[in-house]
């Protein structure tokens, strides 16, 4: 009987686990996001074969002005440069968790040495394959009143309602004055909580998180609809890529030469 010595062991090539490229924006949005991914890997991986993560992310403040300026260019320009970085620690698919950019990641994506996964056509897709025709929609103004789940939704057959005009005042302020500085109120809780329950009585099935900073205050545990959160959609979709990413990889590594 052989028996494999340590020197053995460390000479033996690592496995290879697939690696994944988080584009950070809003910092406490990009850490709930690292968290998901982990717990998505936990849920459908072995221990030993999680992938590896890398983040980077440019200054919260340079997305903040590019947004202000209505500056879409720009925006894209930073989260490429992420990529970027990304790409040259070798991550397979790269993703941004933040909301508000997702218009920007087709322009991200020209020129990208490394693939890009969104959310809104995912959340989309959840959404309809439960059947919902109707969903609330939690997140900053120029999300909420926007196209960036809209369109996709709509393309779905599914409604949606974004808060009343004094409540998207509110979310923006609890959003960009608390949670993006990981502050988190009770009473900020309540209202948005409060938010929920308007769309259960306006005719909603669930309400979408579409702010990667919303788990800090809503779960499936305390809200009144049923919640599907943007980012941890995007977390599970990306482990199950790179999981098939690596899988065909090693089956085309492994093929016999000849």
């Amino acid at each position: 009987m052989s028996h494999e010595s340590p020197s053995d062991r460390r000479d033996t090539p690592a496995p290879s686990l697939g690696h994944l490229g988080i584009v950070g924006a809003s910092p406490e949005g990009t850490a709930v996001f690292y968290r998901q991914i982990s717990r998505q890997a936990s849920r459908h991986l072995p221990p030993n074969e999680h992938p590896r993560l890398t983040v980077h992310n440019e200054p919260l403040s340079l997305y903040i002005d590019a947004i202000r300026k209505d500056d879409w260019h720009a925006v894209g320009r930073l989260l490429r440069k992420s990529a970027e970085h990304l790409a040259r620690c070798g991550a397979q698919l790269v993703m941004c968790p933040d909301n508000v950019v997702q218009h920007a990641v087709q322009l991200a994506e020209v020129g990208s040495p490394v693939p890009w996964l969104t959310m809104p056509e995912l959340v989309a897709k959840t959404i309809a394959a439960q059947g919902i025709k109707s969903v609330g929609l939690i997140g900053i103004r120029m999300v909420a009143q926007s196209s960036t789940y809209q369109t996709h939704l709509g393309l779905h057959g599914v409604k949606v309602y974004a808060p009343e005009a004094s409540e998207t005042d509110l979310l923006d302020q609890i959003i960009f004055g608390e949670l993006i500085y990981g502050h988190i109120r009770p009473e900020s809780r309540h209202a948005v909580l409060n938010m929920i329950a308007g769309f259960a009585e306006r005719g909603c099935g669930a309400v979408v998180l579409a702010s990667s900073e919303a788990p800090l205050l809503i779960s499936a545990e305390n809200s009144p609809l049923p919640v599907f959160d943007a980012a941890d959609i995007l977390a599970e979709t990306a482990i199950r890529r790179v999981t098939a990413l690596t899988a065909a990889a090693a089956g085309v590594s492994e093929r016999p030469q000849g």
